[in-house]
């Protein structure tokens, strides 16, 4: 086979290196196309020209790191780019960028606390996603500017996140005055990511009124977001036994309010029973908050006007507790929680990072594994070592 057998119109006139250089002593057996054509990339990239290469021993662009004072008043003018680099600032393990964090958010602190934080959870599949979407961009017309985080399941197995949910929000991602955050929840028991508290004063001190966390529905431990939100509403599945597994899981005992969603066409009346099955339920339980009843509705993202009906319940719920003093006394017993857990999360990496543990640690792993030490025994002689 020679060159011009070998000659196709859709690659330039090839350079020395190029691949398509090589056509001439191509096999004869080798049809065109095939992965084993060197010209097979330039076919399928026709039209596309190749990217020079860096020079030899050329570092990679990097974004300039910002100062204490360029993030205090990106944040504080609402910079998106900033504030986003601002959250990733205080998601980071970073010994360096902690401190700098700490820093920043105590810059911030008298500028944090003036937005309603409602927390959103429900089983896979409830249409938290799509409420949210909707929802949220009829509160952005209605003049507030929202800032959702929601937070992704992390993988047991990678350890990582798909953070998907831009995607399925691609409306309200557009809107000018709402920020939407993913975020993993990195093995967080309460559906929540480590540092969604902070992450919320960031986007408060931004000038967002309104903050929604959407977790991951992992049920049992949703207890968690209910320590960093004013307002918690349970969506439900009309005929999914929501009724009964909510009252098992326990999440319904936290609810300010429960949403059986989807309500409308064919499942309207399916969403109206068991809404009012769990409006019975409901009378047996003690409320979440001092105050209010907490009730059961229906809702369908795909009504508006059930969705600001849906406010409008929230909206009293926000008067209520604050005339009766509830709302204030909530915030503070939730920044001393979160002080707490902190201290505990502190301690912990502390512990590990002790070089008496980490000598000690590897071999009483191995004799718990063997069933040769009790495991709260070698917890007492790792804790007692310090």
């Amino acid at each position: 086979m020679n060159s011009a057998s070998n000659s196709d119109p859709a690659c330039p006139a090839p350079e020395p290196n190029c691949a398509c250089a090589a056509a001439a002593s191509l096999p004869d057996w080798v049809p065109l196309g095939s992965e084993h054509d060197p010209k097979f990339a330039c076919r399928v990239m026709a039209g596309v020209a190749p990217t020079a290469a860096p020079a030899s021993g050329q570092q990679p662009a990097r974004r300039r790191k910002l100062s204490l004072d360029e993030y205090t008043h990106g944040v504080m003018a609402a910079d998106i780019g900033i504030l986003s680099r601002a959250i990733t600032l205080v998601e980071s393990n970073h010994p360096a960028h902690q401190a700098l964090a700490q820093q920043l958010l105590t810059r911030l602190l008298p500028h944090t606390g003036r937005s309603l934080r409602v927390g959103i959870t429900g089983v896979p599949g409830a249409g938290k996603s799509t409420l949210i979407e909707n929802l949220g961009c009829w509160l952005c017309d209605q003049g507030h500017r929202l800032a959702v985080l929601a937070i992704d399941p992390s993988s047991s197995v990678s350890g990582g996140s798909i953070l998907g949910d831009k995607t399925r929000m691609e409306n309200l991602v557009r809107h000018p005055q709402a920020f939407i955050r993913p975020s993993p929840s990195a093995g967080s028991l309460g559906g929540v990511a480590r540092k969604s508290r902070e992450t919320m004063l960031l986007c408060e001190a931004a000038g967002f009124d309104v903050i929604v966390v959407e977790t991951v529905g992992v049920g049992q431990n949703e207890v968690t977001v209910r320590s960093m939100v004013d307002f918690f509403l349970l969506l439900m599945l009309a005929g999914a036994g929501d009724e009964l597994q909510g009252m098992k899981k326990g999440v319904i005992e936290i609810a300010d309010m429960l949403a059986v969603n989807k309500a409308d066409g064919d499942n309207l009346q399916r969403a109206n029973l068991a809404a009012a099955e769990s409006n019975r339920v409901l009378g047996m339980l003690q409320a979440a908050t001092p105050g209010w009843k907490t009730r059961c509705t229906t809702c369908s993202a795909l009504i508006p006007s059930t969705l600001s009906e849906l406010w409008r319940s929230i909206d009293e719920f926000e008067r209520v507790t604050r005339e009766s003093g509830v709302f204030a006394a909530r915030r503070e017993r939730q920044s001393v929680a979160w002080m707490h857990a902190m201290i505990e999360e502190e301690l912990r990496q502390r512990f590990f990072r002790d070089p008496k543990i980490q000598q000690l640690l590897p071999d009483l792993e191995r004799k718990v594994a063997s069933n040769q030490v009790p495991a709260a025994a070698a917890a007492h002689l790792l804790l007692d070592s310090r």
